[in-house]
C-alpha cells in the first residue's frame, strides 16, 4: 500500500503541515513533535513525493546533465566531479548520452526542460545557432563543461585550448623534431579548432610551414588512431612527431607505429591530451596535456548551482589550468 502524508499526519496525530515542515527541515517544530513524526515516517516507510514537493516549491532539485558518451573515460570522469557536487547541494542528476548528435542534443535539452530540471550541465561537440537559441531561451540556467561556445555566451568551464596545444607542439619541436603531424577529431568543433591554433602558432614560432600531409582527421576512437597513422607512416616523408588531440586516439597511434615494427619514443614520439588513465595504461606510457577532467566537472556544476540559487558570478567564463606531463612516449 502507498503510505501518504495523510497516513503520517494521522497516526502521529498532527496535521500534514506539520509533517511537510519535518520532511522539508524547517525548524519551527517542537523537539518532541519531530521526533514523533520522524518515528512514524520510519514505522510506515512514508517516502516524500518529490514530484509533489517540487510542484509546491517550483523546484525538483533536479539537473540534467548531457554528454556525448556515457562509456567514454574523459566524459565519465567529468560525470564523476559533476556528480559529488550535486550530492554535496543535495541535487539529483538526470544522465543522457547525445552520440555527439545535434538532433539528439536539442531533442536532450527539451526533454530535460519537460522534466522540470532545475538546471542543465551539458557536455558535446559543435555548438551550432540552434543551440545557443536553446541555452537562451531556456527557463533554467545552462552551464558548459569542456564544452567552447565561440560566442560566449553561455556560461562555461574549460582550460585554455590553444595555449596547451602550444605547448605540447613546442615540446616536440624543442625535443629536435623536425615534422611534427596532427591527429585530431573529425568534427569541426571550437576545441579542435583552438588546438589547431595551438598546432599552427608552434610551427610558425618554430619558423616551420603547416603541410597538409601531416594534418588527419578522423573520430575520438583508438581505431581511428590505427588509421590515421598507417595514412601518416605511407608518406614519403614520415613525420618524426605527432600531436594527438585525446589520448584514445593517441593509444591507437602508439600501437599503429608499434605495429609497423617501429618504436615509440625513438622512431617517433607522441603526445596526446585529457590525460585520463589510459595515459597510464599503454606502454610506453603517454605524454599528454592534463585536461583536469573532474575538476571541470564539479566546477561546472558549482557554478549552475550559483545560477540555480541566484548567488553572485563574477565571472561566467571560467579557464581552469592545465600542464603537460612527460612520460616515456617523449625522449
Amino acid at each position: 500500500m502507498n503510505i501518504t502524508i495523510y497516513d503520517v499526519a494521522r497516526e502521529a496525530n498532527v496535521s500534514m503541515a506539520t509533517v511537510s515542515r519535518v520532511v522539508n527541515g524547517n525548524p519551527n517544530v517542537k523537539p518532541a513533535t519531530r521526533k514523533k513524526v520522524l518515528e512514524t515516517i520510519e514505522r510506515l516507510g512514508y517516502r516524500p513525493n518529490a514530484v509533489a514537493r517540487g510542484l509546491a516549491s517550483k523546484k525538483t532539485t533536479t539537473v540534467g546533465v548531457i554528454i556525448p558518451d556515457i562509456s567514454s573515460i574523459f566524459f565519465s570522469e567529468l560525470a564523476r566531479g559533476i556528480d559529488d557536487i550535486a550530492n554535496m547541494y543535495k541535487y539529483n542528476i538526470i544522465l543522457s548520452n547525445s552520440d555527439q548528435n545535434i538532433d539528439k542534443e536539442i531533442k536532450l535539452i527539451n526533454s530535460m526542460l519537460e522534466k522540470q530540471v532545475d538546471g542543465i550541465v551539458y557536455m558535446g561537440g559543435k555548438i551550432t545557432e540552434e543551440h545557443i537559441n536553446q541555452f537562451k531561451t531556456s527557463p533554467v540556467p545552462i552551464v558548459l563543461a569542456a564544452t567552447v561556445d565561440a560566442s560566449e555566451k553561455t556560461p562555461s568551464v574549460n582550460i585554455d585550448y590553444e595555449q596547451a596545444a602550444f605547448e605540447a607542439v613546442q615540446l616536440l619541436l624543442d625535443n629536435g623534431n623536425e615534422s611534427v603531424a596532427f591527429v585530431t577529431g573529425l568534427e569541426e568543433t571550437t576545441a579542435n579548432a583552438l588546438k589547431f591554433e595551438g598546432y599552427k602558432r608552434a610551427l610558425k614560432d618554430a619558423e616551420k610551414s603547416v603541410q597538409d600531409d601531416y594534418l588527419i582527421r578522423g573520430d575520438l576512437s583508438y581505431q581511428s588512431g590505427i588509421k590515421a597513422v598507417e595514412t601518416l607512416l605511407d608518406l614519403n616523408e614520415r613525420p618524426s612527431a605527432i600531436f594527438v588531440a585525446s589520448d584514445e586516439i593517441a593509444l591507437g597511434v602508439i600501437h599503429g607505429i608499434q605495429d609497423r615494427g617501429l618504436s615509440v619514443p625513438n622512431d617517433i614520439e607522441v603526445v596526446g591530451f585529457d590525460n585520463t588513465r589510459l595515459a597510464q595504461m599503454v606502454r610506453p606510457t603517454l605524454s599528454t596535456v592534463v585536461q583536469p577532467m573532474y575538476d571541470i566537472g564539479a566546477v561546472a556544476m558549482r557554478l549552475l548551482t550559483k545560477y540555480m540559487n541566484k548567488e553572485e558570478v563574477s565571472d561566467n567564463t571560467v579557464v581552469l589550468p592545465h600542464q603537460i606531463i612527460e612520460r616515456n612516449s617523449t625522449k
